[in-house]
């Protein structure tokens, strides 16, 4: 087979011109789509060639190519697979799925990615690793400014990706404390939320998960200062994650860290315990409107 040109129309095909990148695409999806195109430039194909062998259009592997869209996991494997590239798209995804995430919370997500143990308290909402895929988008949607269709589904598709962390192996020790208001927002409404509560009592049956509720303060307490998560990596390092109106800090600082270990360790035994917090959950989802 002849050279195929990237611009232009050829006889067993064409190949979509390049588009202009925006400023802000991550450079994963684009180190993703220089090496596509090498793959794919080696197997004599052009996009059009290589998007019917597996099962996408040309616009999506352009698209891909040039680093504007993300590859899913079902597109890296069929590609891998027609392009005998022996894994090597495979090892990226984690990397183009991880800038999926808000840019701001990139950082500690590969922190998070070699944790043994998490431990999270959360005031107002259901943490991320245990909401349902409703409930992400109901959250997303109510974003300001407005989100574009595609953000909100690239940002969904990231945090559920996470969620895997819940039956990774070898398991993650994780701990939750929430609180009893983010159970009673009705984010999303009444249907989204008896779902959602349902779920969270799914994810407390796993062995390697800790549940618990707050009750509301009847006096101060520590988690009423927000949100904060707290983490050990297999290397021994703890760190520290505090996040608010789209602001995210790792706390890396020895000291500031086993502070917030010592604050959740607080609140974990002012939480009502798991048997109690299950039983709160399914009244909770017994009561809400279906």
């Amino acid at each position: 087979m002849g050279t195929v040109r990237d611009v232009g129309d050829t006889r067993a095909g064409r190949t979509a011109k390049p588009k202009e990148e925006g400023p802000d695409l991550p450079g994963a999806w684009s180190a993703y789509g220089v090496l596509l195109r090498h793959l794919r430039k080696r197997a004599g194909l052009n996009q059009q060639q290589l998007g019917e062998a597996i099962g996408y259009s040309l616009e999506q592997v352009a698209s891909v190519e040039q680093g504007r869209r993300p590859a899913k996991v079902a597109f890296t494997s069929a590609a891998d697979r027609a392009l005998e590239a022996g894994g090597v798209l495979e090892v990226l995804q984690d990397e183009v799925d991880r800038a999926k995430l808000p840019r701001f919370f990139r950082n500690f997500a590969l922190i998070e990615a070699g944790a043994v143990s998490r431990f999270e308290y959360e005031p107002l909402l259901i943490p991320g690793l245990l909401q349902t895929e409703e409930y992400v988008r109901a959250v997303y949607a109510g974003h300001r400014p407005k989100l574009e269709s595609d953000v909100v589904d690239n940002h969904t598709e990231a945090r559920l990706n996470r969620q895997k962390i819940l039956t990774r192996a070898p398991a993650v020790d994780l701990s939750f404390v929430i609180a009893e208001t983010a159970l009673t927002n009705s984010v999303g409404g009444a249907e989204v939320m008896r779902r959602q509560l349902h779920h969270l009592l799914a994810v407390g049956e796993l062995e390697n998960v800790q549940l618990q509720v707050m009750p509301p303060a009847r006096d101060f307490h520590l988690g009423l200062n927000g949100s904060f998560v707290v983490l050990e990596t297999g290397e021994n390092q703890r760190f520290g994650y505090v996040e608010s109106q789209g602001v995210g800090v790792v706390v890396a600082q020895v000291g500031a860290a086993s502070h917030l270990g010592l604050r959740y360790g607080m609140l974990r035994s002012q939480a009502l315990n798991t048997e109690q917090s299950a039983r709160l959950i399914e009244r909770l989802a017994g009561e809400t409107a279906t």
